[in-house]
């Protein structure tokens, strides 16, 4: 099954997946973004990040594979009267051509085989002290039943963003564990990696 006919049968449903509440991470760390610098932001499926942050003012784009999950954002985004850019694409298609202030994901679901060639276009996407921030589930996700993919392949280790990046600062790499609430795709205790970054 492709990435849009996976995400697309996900976000076929009127009511959205994950809720309409940003990632309460992202919004954690607003300050780290520059309003003076575009926002891009990742798999961002029916749009909870990009609206919460086109909100605060940053002129924000979107990717995501389903066309489904951009076009409940776009409605999402009329509802509060902001503009957000969107592009429908697998980011395994992404090419880099434009550089952004801050880069943002919430549970990405990427093969481990494909992170090296995504990681290399994050770090070269940012733009100098440009910031990626995300939260991602962990290898031990698998032992909780609030969501993510039950495929370990999809999950990720510390060691995966420590070992990565090599033109970032690691501010902040930790496995935590949480209590999700986002819509009805994350309920319950998870286990997390949260994840800041900086470009030098």
């Amino acid at each position: 099954m492709s990435q849009q006919n996976f995400w697309n049968d996900k976000f076929s449903v009127n009511e959205y997946f994950y809720g309409k509440e940003a990632n309460e991470f992202i919004k954690s760390c607003k300050e780290n973004f520059d309003r003076s610098k575009d926002v891009l932001c990742l798999g961002e499926g029916e749009g909870r990040n990009a609206v919460f942050l086109a909100k605060k003012g940053f002129k924000v784009t979107a990717l995501d594979a389903s066309n489904i999950g951009l076009s409940k954002l776009q409605q999402f985004a009329k509802e509060h009267d902001v503009d957000i850019l969107t592009k429908c694409i697998d980011l395994n298609h992404w090419e880099v051509n434009k550089k952004y202030g801050s880069i943002v994901s919430s549970y990405l679901h990427m093969h481990k085989n494909d992170r090296k060639r995504l990681f290399e276009n994050i770090e070269n996407a940012l733009e100098t002290n440009g910031y990626f921030i995300g939260e991602f589930f962990s290898t031990n996700q698998l032992a909780y039943n609030s969501g993510g993919p039950k495929d370990l392949d999809l999950l990720y280790s510390v060691e995966d963003f420590k070992e990565s990046f090599p033109s970032c600062e690691k501010i902040k790499v930790e496995e935590v564990i949480t209590h999700l609430n986002e819509g009805k795709g994350h309920q319950g205790e998870a286990s997390v990696i949260r994840v800041i970054l900086q470009k030098k």
